[in-house]
């Protein structure tokens, strides 16, 4: 049986809707991560083969003003679930992010590229890798920039932006490759199912700016919306991004033999989903 915990969550949905039978899910009603004891207490009860960590603390401006809650949720809830599949000999799926990264390579991170993460988020991120590899078997899956129809996501904010406005300024010098939670959710289900362990790497094909991603958005929705460029800087946020944090997902594919496909016809599937919900 494959425990999914964040069950309720963006990522945790779709990997629940993909898994079926196989699945049971947990979210924060049913489980505390943050504490040992309901760790434990929910893993022994469960007896899961697979443990799949869909929850975290994400809000990556918030976790600058909240380091103990960003520890807690990302790191320490991490190193309990490791602790618990070490108990029960089962595999802990871990999934974590570009943000580990400084941005500053130049060309894609492959999954032995030395981490430095700017901000408390990609700190506490990569905490919590270091503490999911406290399990023997372990599996830590890096992705970035998702969106998903069960949760806040870039692309409805930019859509209810539409409603009222015709032109819009977007950051245009943050480069990645916007991810649908589907395809994460495929990707990590490849990965289980293929018996991989250790780091990957899991995003749509190709990238752009959040900028590019917005123009695509558009575009795809038949909404004519003017997008200016402005830089991070004069966005001016409280957590430092890496500016250049595409992930290379050649170990992914040749593991698994699974194909990610391009964040552009992505996009037009989850257009289409969102449409029947």
């Amino acid at each position: 049986m494959i425990l999914v915990v964040g069950a309720e969550g963006m990522l945790g949905r779709d990997v629940m809707a993909l898994l079926g039978d196989r699945a049971q899910g947990v979210d924060i009603a049913d489980i505390d991560i943050t504490s040992l004891e309901s760790v434990m207490e929910v893993v022994a009860a469960r007896k899961p083969d697979v443990i799949i960590n869909c929850a975290a603390y994400t809000d990556v401006d918030g976790c600058e003003s909240n380091t103990e809650k960003a520890m807690a949720v990302n790191a320490e809830g991490v190193g309990y679930l490791a602790m618990a599949c070490r108990e029960q000999s089962a595999v802990l799926v871990q999934i974590s992010t570009d943000y580990v990264f400084d941005g500053g390579k130049g060309t894609p991170y492959v999954e032995d590229d030395a981490p430095h993460p700017l901000s408390v988020y990609g700190e506490s991120k990569l905490a919590g890798e270091m503490n999911a590899a406290f399990c023997p078997e372990h599996l830590i899956v890096r992705t970035q920039w998702l969106y998903g129809i069960h949760g806040k996501n870039f692309v409805e904010t930019m859509l209810g932006l539409a409603a009222d406005k015709d032109e819009l300024t977007v950051v245009d010098d943050q480069i990645g490759s916007p991810t649908w939670t589907v395809d994460l959710a495929r990707a990590i289900v490849a990965l289980v199912d293929g018996g991989c362990r250790g780091i990957y790497h899991a995003v749509n094909s190709d990238y752009c700016s959040w900028n590019g991603f917005a123009q695509a958005i558009f575009e795809a929705a038949g909404l004519g919306v003017a997008v200016k460029p402005m830089t991070t800087t004069e966005l001016n946020r409280p957590a430092t991004r890496p500016l250049y944090s595409t992930l290379d997902c050649t170990r992914l594919m040749n593991d698994t033999g699974f194909q990610p496909q391009p964040w552009r016809t992505a996009l037009r599937d989850y257009l289409a989903a969102r449409s029947v919900q």
